[in-house]
């Protein structure tokens, strides 16, 4: 978790990285989104499903009044958005309100604008609906055993949502339909190589590691939705796009990130695997000769609140880059980029989705809270899930 601070800082370094004269009432309302989302101060797999949600009824309103006046369009999509966020960030009405005020102020009353208003706050209503029963709530399912022996101490914070296996997914028949085969063996060459690149390049102390790959590691500590909506952001502010292609496209984005999320957690507390930190400290019994234990190691980031295999930050990158390529098709992809507020708003760019999902991964190796073999499984899991989100949208129609 960060600071308030940090996620205001997020959301507004984002606003002005991407947001110019071409945004429009999709990607406008996506940044207004990011912003609220960091006055929540919620994690991100919870800020992952509001996104979906939002961005989904968004996408619904749009549909409604698709051939409308501009009017009804933009009073549709401020609805929508308002009705959406009202029930999920609760906390946040008045910020919710004010934005939503300010959105409408310039529209003209009368017909049009009622109309858009009535279409958004359904579209709303619908989804909201639609997603009651997919066993989000803190108290669901909850039920995670501390592993220990009898009278033993163990760390006593609470894992995150260890509910989440159990949620309604979007595409996925499933949240173990692209569970992924079992973490290496302990005694298997696969684990020396994973556990001594990330001992050597993934510590707080570690030389061999570069500035560059220092300030991924840094960039990529922020997981919370706005990073990787500003590359979506770098297909959206294309010339020649209109709002109901962007709506579809932040809707694919959206659903297939959140999937990727159930997909993970099933596959997390399925198969419990220990972070370098637990292994490097323990590496004397892990039953491999080239593995050498280390017992004051630390990693350069903070580990997460939950088991390690496999990487959840990879297949949100993974299932966002199908999402991407399916829009663009054969055009070329055009330059990517986004920011970070754990880099103290440094832009990254990447020439295409492969060095963006490969940066990505290899950022939380450089961290020190992942191992290689996790990255290529979470990227993998992200590649399926992305394809059932783009084909399910029909990604690429330009209507």
């Amino acid at each position: 978790m960060k600071s308030q601070a940090t996620f205001m800082l997020a959301a507004l370094g984002l606003a002005g990285c991407a947001l110019d004269s071409r945004a429009d009432v999709i990607t406008d309302w996506n940044t207004k989104t990011s912003e609220l989302i960091g006055e929540s101060r919620i994690g991100t797999p919870p800020a992952v499903r509001v996104m979906a949600i939002v961005q989904t009824a968004a996408h619904a309103a749009v549909e409604a009044v698709k051939g409308s006046t501009p009017t009804s369009l933009d009073a549709a999509v401020a609805a929508a958005h308002r009705g959406a966020l009202l029930k999920l960030l609760p906390m946040q009405q008045a910020s919710i309100e004010t934005a939503y005020l300010a959105a409408l102020a310039p529209l003209a009353d009368g017909s049009a604008k009622a109309a858009g208003i009535s279409a958004g706050e359904k579209a709303a209503a619908q989804v909201l609906a639609q997603r009651s029963d997919d066993s989000a709530a803190a108290s669901a399912s909850e039920s995670y055993r501390p592993h220990a022996a009898a009278g033993v101490y163990v760390p006593t914070a609470t894992p995150a949502v260890t509910q989440w296996p159990q949620r309604k997914p979007w595409w996925m028949s499933s949240a173990a339909q692209f569970r992924p085969a079992a973490p290496p063996a302990l005694k298997s060459a696969t684990w020396a190589r994973d556990f001594n690149e990330v001992k050597a390049l993934g510590g707080k102390a570690a030389s061999r590691r570069s500035a560059d790959q220092t300030e991924a590691a840094r960039f990529w500590d922020y997981s919370l939705p706005a990073i990787y909506y500003g590359v979506v952001q770098s297909v959206a502010l294309q010339p020649g796009r209109d709002v109901a292609r962007n709506a579809r496209l932040y809707a694919a984005a959206a659903q297939a990130m959140d999937d990727g999320l159930i997909s993970i957690f099933d596959a997390k507390y399925h198969y419990n695997f220990w972070r370098p930190i637990t292994a490097i400290r323990n590496a004397d019994i892990d039953g491999h000769d080239g593995t050498e234990r280390d017992a004051a190691w630390a990693p350069l980031i903070d580990t997460p609140m939950h088991p390690e295999y496999p990487s959840a930050h990879s297949v949100l990158a993974s299932a966002l880059a199908v999402v991407l390529k399916a829009e663009v098709g054969s055009a070329a992809m055009p330059p990517l980029a986004t920011t970070s507020a754990t880099a103290k708003g440094v832009v990254r760019h990447w020439s295409s989705v492969d060095d963006f999902v490969r940066e990505v991964g290899e950022a939380r190796i450089f961290a020190g809270i992942h191992y290689r073999t996790s990255v290529e499984t979470g990227a993998a899991m992200g590649q399926r899930i992305g394809e059932l989100a783009a084909k399910g949208m029909q990604l690429g129609r330009s209507d």
